[in-house]
């Protein structure tokens, strides 16, 4: 663990929330870069500039449907008097024989199609008559139902200025262009950018691996009979859906009775899909804590520089916290406490940044925002401890949801924010400033 943050004189001190924190995202880096084919990549975080090897569009092609013409053709024409071409081809999307387009003469073209050699502009169908001898189409006949589309004459009933209709060669990106910059995320714009200038792989840091367990004798499935005492597991479900709204691969693992050894047997299988490790619940003091039972130890001598250690943060909730490394590989881990208020706390304070880094990116933390409080009266706040409290955030207000208590999930399901209550603020008054962590 790093030496970076301040530690407490004794193993019964608090540590600070920021202290914590900064020794968690000391400990962990940012994983190797890999080569991955690019839906394979989608959400991970690139690790080189992309420049352009082809521009975008290759060449100058048709944005209609309708017919390629020479601008001097069309010059004054009118519904009453059309211009009169002769149809010498057919131009669609995709590989082809070119037809030049001659005085007097258009190409039928389809909307992506290349630009005929003589041509300067594209009349939408919709301006001619489509080859009929009539008045104004709606849009041509499909090819394989009329052949003969593609030649005879046709009557088109307004002028073009030059280029019009057409996308020019290069218009979106140019040979060269940077296109992507290394630390982009890659989303599903920025995959169809790579697809379109020809990249099949692309060298990004992987999606980081989380694997996600509670701990807890009394904790049973949902869809499952409850008995008397035992209560539905909902720990294991928020954080493994937080850790993957931070952007990792997560894997839920069902519940861990309370014995150590099976919970020391349980991390240890899973480590080989692991680069990270939470658990929820076993962290405080009772004589029941199989989390703290099974994990506090200063390190294995065949596992040198590995172990978890346990402390206590001055914050409100969450204050039982653990956290270190495992396995011969040292994977991080960060034991959060049990009550789903706090364990979801914790998960936004320490794992999201966490996992924020291991993706290698450089803003690891949720947007925070001043905002004045609204309430019915003021709010109080243990004395020492920094407090988060679930508020709901509006136009640069917010207002607290539920009460303070650390097991109220019914609460932070209606949250989109966390209230900041300082350590050295007891009250706070309606009408006071305050900093807002926004969740959503």
């Amino acid at each position: 663990m790093s030496s970076a943050a301040t530690r407490p004189a004794g193993p019964d001190d608090l540590w600070s929330v920021d202290d914590h924190l900064e020794d968690v995202l000391g400990s962990v880096r940012p994983l190797e870069p890999i080569e991955l084919q690019l839906l394979d990549a989608q959400g991970c975080v690139l690790v080189e500039d992309i420049t352009v090897p082809v521009s975008l569009p290759p060449f100058d092609n048709s944005s209609m449907d309708g017919y390629a013409v020479r601008v001097a053709d069309v010059a004054g024409a009118t519904e009453e008097f059309p211009a009169v071409l002769e149809v010498v081809g057919d131009v669609a999307a995709g590989p082809g024989q070119p037809v030049r387009v001659g005085p007097g003469q258009a190409v039928r073209i389809m909307t992506g199609a290349p630009l005929p050699p003589g041509a300067e502009a594209v009349v939408p169908v919709e301006w001619t008559d489509g080859g009929l001898g009539e008045g104004p189409v709606t849009g041509m006949r499909a090819r394989s139902l009329a052949p003969e589309g593609g030649e005879g004459q046709v009557r088109v009933h307004r002028p073009a200025e030059a280029r019009a209709h057409v996308r020019a060669k290069g218009s979106d990106v140019k040979a060269g262009d940077l296109a992507l910059e290394a630390g982009t995320v890659l989303g599903p714009p920025q995959l169809a950018l790579l697809a379109a200038v020809g990249r099949g792989t692309v060298r990004v840091r992987p999606r980081p691996r989380v694997v996600v367990l509670s701990t807890g004798s009394e904790l049973v499935q949902p869809g499952e009979a409850l008995a008397n005492g035992q209560i539905y597991d909902s720990n294991s479900f928020a954080l493994t859906a937080a850790a993957r709204d931070a952007g990792a691969i997560a894997y839920r693992v069902g519940a861990v009775a309370d014995d150590a050894d099976t919970l020391r047997s349980t991390i240890e299988d899973q480590l080989v899909r692991a680069d990270l490790v939470v658990t929820t619940g076993g962290v405080s003091v009772g004589a029941y804590d199989v989390v703290k039972e099974a994990l506090s130890y200063a390190g294995d001598a065949d596992e040198p520089g590995s172990g978890v250690e346990f402390r206590k943060l001055a914050m409100q909730p969450g204050k039982p916290q653990g956290f270190g490394s495992i396995g011969p590989d040292h994977i991080p881990l960060l034991a959060l406490p049990g009550n789903p208020v706090s364990s979801y706390v914790s998960f936004e304070l320490f794992v999201r940044p966490a996992i924020r880094t291991l993706m290698g990116l450089e803003d690891v933390h949720r947007p925070r925002v001043r905002a004045t409080l609204t309430a019915d009266g003021p709010l109080r706040s243990p004395k020492g401890r920094r407090q988060f409290l679930r508020g709901s955030y509006a136009d640069g207000t917010v207002r607290p949801v539920g009460g303070a208590g650390s097991h109220l999930v019914a609460a932070l399901a209606h949250a989109d924010a966390l209230i900041v209550v300082p350590e050295d603020v007891e009250s706070v008054e309606p009408g006071t400033e305050l900093e807002v962590v926004l969740l959503g």
